[in-house]
């Protein structure tokens, strides 16, 4: 398939479910590349209580990527503790530069090491593996890239093999991280646990084992409210001051000093605070329609070479989900870990607060998809 417009092409579905089937992905174009970019230890920083910072550096990525490209639309993911896209190889470049300047700013700014990595997809394909698209209508405003294949996990093990990497870019880059924020207060889980699920299918084995598991954990979340989506409808709580707010000012202060980039970001979020209080419309921004938008637009669910999923779970639901990958896993169908915790976390990337196109990437609080994924990886 000819590169030109190839996403654009895709038409985004609105029923989840359907995206189980593996006639809903279509193959990336053979000359595009696949970049991948990971924290380095992420499981560690997690234990000593910098998830919201590892949270902000793999949105960093996709912000970086998403302004260098003007706004035009293209295939990326949210990992938890990094992220990974597909471009366009005119776009080559610009991808390359945005990902060694979010490394070194990680590096600078938060004192923690990213990995990354622009793999070609033709390279992906000559080791047996594959990178196939869909979109999924989150809401009316937003969609979100859908992968599968393998093509994406097989190339983070080859850029942490040390392979294709992206090297850093000179100390002192700045990436543009232009609406990346995260203002929200995290979301209490209301009906038991947030529990953050990743479930992989294993290599080599028949894919109908796992599109049969994934239907029945879909379908078990049916039960839940609101499928188990962790933001109430009305949005999430606004506090004051923000508990991200020194993070969101690390991630834009640029070249301005940091405590007083701070104390302006305190002045803006309190202006902030004070119409999500009142809910009165101001200069065409509407804030409890806004705030509807937050959870309407999230990613609590996604197919990234498997499934996961940030559900807001009641005991029993988590139960009848856990026996049914429990016997998926013995029958050598898929392998899965999951995490539990009180709260779930929202990150943003919000290019215009009167714009409905504002995306808001969804994991545990304490670990979440980083230590699902580690349970599989000491399995």
């Amino acid at each position: 398939m000819d590169d030109d417009g190839f996403y654009d092409r895709l038409r985004p579905q609105a029923d989840f479910s359907s995206l189980v089937a593996q006639d809903s992905f279509s193959p990336v174009p053979g000359d595009w590349l696949v970049a991948t970019a990971d924290i380095v230890d992420s499981t560690g920083e997690i234990g000593r209580g910098r998830y919201k910072t590892v949270n902000m550096a793999g949105a960093a990525v996709i912000a970086a990527i998403m302004n260098a490209m003007g706004g035009r639309a293209f295939p990326f993911v949210f990992g938890g503790d990094g992220a990974a896209f597909a471009i366009a190889p005119r776009d080559a470049e610009r991808a390359r530069a945005a990902l060694a300047a979010v490394r070194r700013w990680t590096a600078e700014e938060f004192g923690m090491q990213m990995r990354a990595a622009l793999v070609p997809v033709a390279e992906i394909r000559a080791a047996g593996r594959d990178l196939r698209l869909a979109r999924f209508a989150a809401s009316p405003g937003v969609d979100y890239a859908m992968f599968a294949g393998g093509g994406l996990a097989w190339a983070e093990a080859r850029m942490k093999a040390g392979a294709y990497e992206v090297p850093p870019a000179p100390p002192g880059t700045q990436p543009d991280l232009t609406g990346l924020s995260c203002r929200w207060s995290n979301l209490r889980a209301r009906n038991g646990c947030i529990l953050s699920l990743v479930v992989q299918p294993v290599p080599g084995a028949d894919p109908e084992g796992f599109v049969q598991v994934a239907r029945q954990v879909i379908g078990l979340t049916g039960a839940l409210s609101r499928g188990g989506h962790p933001v109430p409808a009305s949005g999430p709580e606004v506090r004051w001051p923000p508990p991200g707010l020194t993070l969101e000012a690390q991630a834009r202060h640029g070249a301005a000093p940091l405590p007083r980039y701070r104390l302006a970001l305190l002045v803006k979020t309190l202006v902030a605070w004070l119409l999500f209080r009142t809910g009165l419309p101001v200069g065409g921004f509407d804030p409890a329609s806004y705030a509807a938008q937050v959870g309407a637009n999230a990613d609590f669910r996604k197919f990234d070479d498997g499934l996961k999923m940030t559900l807001d779970c009641d005991a029993a639901t988590r139960d009848r989900i856990v026996a049914a990958l429990d016997a998926a896993a013995a029958a050598g169908a898929i392998r899965y870990g999951l995490h539990a915790q009180d709260e779930a976390l929202v990150t943003c990337f919000v290019p215009s607060v009167r714009k409905h196109d504002h995306v808001h990437f969804i994991d545990g609080a304490a670990g979440g998809y980083t230590r699902a994924a580690a349970q599989i990886k000491s399995a």
